[in-house]
């Protein structure tokens, strides 16, 4: 990851840079992976920007300078491959949709009971976890009758990437919140309510090789995140293979 060094005396070789730009819920694990990364590849610092992935997909489409774009939803991936954007894509490990509500008070005990909580944060639709959240609300549609309806009605933010969603809860804000299980992780302030099958949507993560990167540096990234030891990362935050 980039760092700062002292200048020394006389002109030095500019360090290689990899540039992934990632969805917001693979921070943790994608800043452990770099550091593997740049201790394979001495003198490559590994560049991290994260975002929900329609804004990077947005981005990349007005010319942003990327190797790797990891993205929580294949469509965001697949619209850049059909545009010649995107060279090629990996699958690389998957997510499930949860809510997240404070653990101190809330009335929300099960997913059923969603349609009480008065303040609830959803992702934009342009975000994968925002669309997840529709499509879970719409197959409750038969079997939950009027609770669609009731949480779309106290929707009272719509937020651009998962992180803040998450937040809306933490800060007091909302009442519950559709985010993945991975960032409810570790969150001492949370308490997180399943969703019931058939209801759960299962988040498939594709990694896609920009056409106009280091398509050398970016296999490598791409390979070491399959691999045993970039996969271990990912589980270790909660993502499974």
């Amino acid at each position: 990851m980039i760092v700062l060094a002292l200048l020394a005396c006389g002109p030095e070789r500019p360090p290689e840079s990899l540039h992934v730009v990632a969805a917001s819920s693979l921070t943790g694990a994608f800043e452990a992976i770099a550091v593997v990364f740049e201790a394979e590849n001495p003198g490559v610092d590994v560049e991290l920007a994260f975002a929900g992935s329609q804004v990077h997909r947005l981005q990349l489409e007005q010319g942003l300078e990327a190797d790797v774009f990891a993205s929580a939803d294949p469509e965001h991936v697949e619209a850049l491959v059909r545009s010649g954007i995107v060279a090629r894509t990996e699958g690389f490990a998957h997510n499930a949709l949860v809510v997240v509500v404070p653990r101190a008070t809330s009335g929300v005990e099960r997913f059923e009971d969603l349609g009480a909580a008065e303040r609830v944060v959803i992702g934009t639709e342009g975000v994968p976890a925002g669309r997840y959240a529709r499509e879970v609300l719409e197959r409750s549609v038969d079997t939950m009758p009027g609770l669609r309806d009731a949480v779309l009605a106290h929707v009272v933010s719509e937020e651009s990437n998962v992180r803040l969603v998450r937040a809306k809860v933490e800060l007091g804000e909302a009442d519950a919140a559709f985010v993945y299980k991975t960032d409810a992780l570790g969150r001492d302030a949370l308490r997180v309510i399943e969703i019931p099958e058939p209801l759960g949507v299962r988040a498939e993560y594709v990694m896609g090789i920009v056409a106009a990167g280091d398509r050398a540096l970016a296999e490598r990234w791409v390979a070491l995140v399959r691999s045993d030891a970039g996969q271990a990362h990912l589980a270790a935050h909660g993502f499974g293979p």
